[in-house]
């Protein structure tokens, strides 16, 4: 895949978490993706650690991420 191509080259998946946290709260971020780190008791730290070993979550989560920042 060319890296000039790919929205998400360079960016961390702590970075796209902590950005959608700050645009949708992480009430709004577990309506939209429906998984316990998100809504019940969420953390950053939680998050990350159940995002890398759960392809389909992350996948989802970078979606969510390329959506928001098309706005």
């Amino acid at each position: 895949m060319n890296t000039d191509k790919n929205p998400l080259h360079g960016i961390t998946l702590a970075d796209m978490l902590d950005s959608l946290v700050t645009q949708y709260g992480w009430e709004e971020m577990g309506a939209r993706i429906n998984i316990r780190c998100f809504n019940h008791d969420p953390s950053i730290k939680s998050s990350l650690k159940f995002l890398r070993r759960t392809p389909w979550a992350r996948e989802k989560v970078e979606q969510l991420y390329i959506k928001s920042q098309r706005k």
